[in-house]
């Protein structure tokens, strides 16, 4: 181990995904209240504009697309996508992770697969979690209670989850959300372990 060496990286970087529709937020909105290790959730940068109430630098990070687009060239991102073919740009800083990792947090990426997939490499000590709704019925249930997606909509989000689902494979935990309060303590119990075993 590195033992209390300044020159490595003291925390954690802990990346949780899972299909839309699946809760992911709600549930890591709770790790985040629920654990005593230091969360520090990362904020993502994208390119759509700031919605009534969102804050720069607490939301999002909110970038031109020409920012967005240098910083790209620059090698700043850790993961960068176009969501759902809209123009939208949606990405993960590099900086602002390892500014908190350095400073020993367990930064929490909420991330999908192929996001995770870019970043896992560079961080293999990385604590990944993959969150489901346990069955493709139970995850079109949700996405129709929402009452938020057109017959397309919905129908493109199943396809993407199936596509995700089938890739689950590459995380080392599997939490399935049928309660949003169990889920949260199976992930909270989770770094509990992991913190235990490097102490």
């Amino acid at each position: 181990m590195a033992g209390n060496s300044s020159a490595t990286r003291t925390g954690r970087l802990v990346i949780i995904s899972g299909p839309s529709g699946a809760g992911k937020s709600t549930v890591v909105r709770g790790v985040l209240e629920a654990s005593p290790l230091p969360l520090l959730p990362s904020v993502s940068a994208t390119t759509r504009p700031p919605r009534p109430g969102e804050t720069d630098g607490e939301d999002y990070y909110f970038l031109t697309p020409a920012e967005f687009h240098r910083r790209q060239e620059a090698g700043d991102f850790l993961e960068s996508k176009e969501v759902h073919g809209r123009g939208d740009w949606y990405g993960t800083l590099r900086f602002p992770v390892e500014e908190g990792l350095a400073a020993g947090k367990w930064v929490v990426l909420e991330i999908d697969v192929e996001g995770m997939l870019a970043v896992q490499p560079h961080f293999p000590d990385a604590i990944t979690i993959f969150i489901h709704s346990g069955s493709r019925e139970e995850l079109e249930r949700r996405l129709r209670t929402r009452g938020t997606e057109s017959e397309f909509s919905l129908n493109r989000r199943l396809a993407a989850a199936e596509e995700e689902l089938a890739k689950k494979h590459h995380y080392r935990h599997e939490v399935v959300n049928h309660d949003r309060e169990e889920a949260v303590r199976e992930i909270v119990a989770i770094l509990a372990k992991v913190a235990a075993e490097a102490a």
